[in-house]
């Protein structure tokens, strides 16, 4: 309980600095009313009541059923009205570092009066710079209110070609859709998801992966969404992993018994949906008298991540020869593990870092802040001839939205070198 004290409190004195530090810069630049003024700020405490109203009541964090449109679009709504903020006030930091360094540079310079008092007056703020990032701030917002609205359904499909010497004859051309990231317990539309689904079966998938984080927390928020993902279609079979928030560790059990059988719940409704859970094991996808490798992981990540991936006994069987595909939930493990090993991984698949579901990902330029977190964390990587993708998540958490890095179905093509 005193933990989380001093994190509200360190929150709101965060949110009031910030508050303090754009009303003394803007109020001098803007006559209003005294009532809008008295108005703004009552919304501005109310927004910080609900925001940590929210994250109290989000602590059990178990959510069940479809997720309130309204309660997606109000906490959404509460981000996008404070990251501008954010953005806004290290501008005005910076404007007043350089405010200091030229008040400070006119007194160095001994600019006295007669009577020998400084002369230099500490700067104005520069009120057509204040102009510009004020614009800046409201583009952030007005973009992050329609990723909210519209980009966390925005779905694409990236399509991949993935060329080998071990690929078999029989398996050129063989296409795989890897899904990652579904995270049920946030979506708040099943019209939208089937959108996604629709999209997922127009790609004619020989083989569809998903490779972890199929709820929030609980197996039963993916209940709802059974049916329309057990409608996925795929050649040679569906298969799936298990993510860090599959095995329920975000949330206090009354037992390790009911945690577990939660587990269970989660496996049994992926049974549901068609997908067959590769629990550190591997099994053959053959094609006449030829064959690929599939091998899946429980999750392995940095710390704090569980490292539950037993990639030896994944391996096991299997030779450097064949055309091996590994599905492996979070992308720090191929650093650690899987580009080195001594069984040859020619693909391993990936989910994990949603590209922090907001960045540029356009005209080549691939940028989001989760890059600072995990080196590897959007698209194709290549080292020594073997290969990494990461894909960017079907679902959203967190922030309701997607802005940029768009939720993603990836369509893999094998091609014989």
């Amino acid at each position: 309980m005193t933990r989380r004290i001093v994190i509200f409190s360190l929150i709101i004195l965060f949110l009031l600095g910030i508050e303090s530090l754009i009303y003394n810069a803007l109020l001098p630049l803007f006559s209003v009313a005294k009532w809008v003024e008295i108005s703004y700020y009552a919304f501005q405490f109310g927004a910080v009541g609900s925001l940590l109203y929210v994250i109290v009541k989000a602590r059990d964090r178990r959510t069940q059923g479809i997720k309130s449109p309204l309660s997606n679009i109000l906490m959404g709504s509460m981000i996008a009205f404070a990251l501008p903020k954010i953005v806004l006030s290290l501008f005005l930091i910076i404007e007043d570092i350089t405010r200091w360094i030229r008040y400070g540079w006119s007194s160095i310079n001994n600019q006295f009066d007669s009577d020998g008092t400084v002369s230099s007056i500490f700067p104005n703020r520069m009120e057509l710079y204040i102009q510009v990032i004020l614009l800046i701030a409201l583009t952030f917002f007005l973009l992050l209110i329609y990723g909210i609205l519209f980009g966390k359904y925005r779905y694409q499909v990236r399509k991949v070609v993935i060329e080998s010497d071990d690929v078999p004859d029989n398996f050129h051309g063989y296409k795989i859709v890897q899904i990652s990231d579904i995270h049920s317990g946030t979506f708040d539309s099943v019209d939208k998801v089937q959108k996604g689904i629709d999209m997922i079966n127009a790609q004619g998938a020989d083989l569809v992966l998903f490779t972890g984080d199929l709820v929030n927390n609980i197996a039963t928020e993916i209940e709802p969404f059974i049916a329309i993902f057990d409608s996925i279609k795929s050649k040679d079979g569906k298969f799936s992993i298990l993510g860090n928030h599959d095995y329920g560790d975000y949330v206090k059990w009354e037992s390790p018994a009911v945690k577990e059988a939660n587990l269970e719940r989660l496996i049994s409704n992926q049974g549901k949906m068609g997908f067959k859970m590769m629990r550190n094991a591997n099994e053959r996808i053959e094609r006449n008298d030829q064959f690929i490798n599939l091998l899946g992981v429980d999750n392995w990540g940095k710390p704090p991540f569980p490292q539950h991936g037993d990639l030896e006994k994944a391996t096991k069987g299997i030779t450097s020869d064949a055309f091996n595909i590994l599905m492996s939930h979070d992308p720090s493990h191929w650093d650690y593990q899987i580009k080195e090993h001594d069984k040859d991984i020619n693909l391993t698949l990936s989910g994990h870092t949603h590209g922090m579901q907001l960045g540029i990902d356009w005209l080549g330029i691939k940028w989001s802040p989760v890059k600072y977190r995990y080196r590897k964390w959007a698209g194709l990587y290549t080292e020594n001839d073997r290969h990494l993708y990461v894909n960017r998540g079907f679902g959203f958490l967190g922030w309701p939205g997607r802005l940029g890095i768009w939720p993603e179905i990836t369509s893999i093509e094998l091609k014989k070198r």
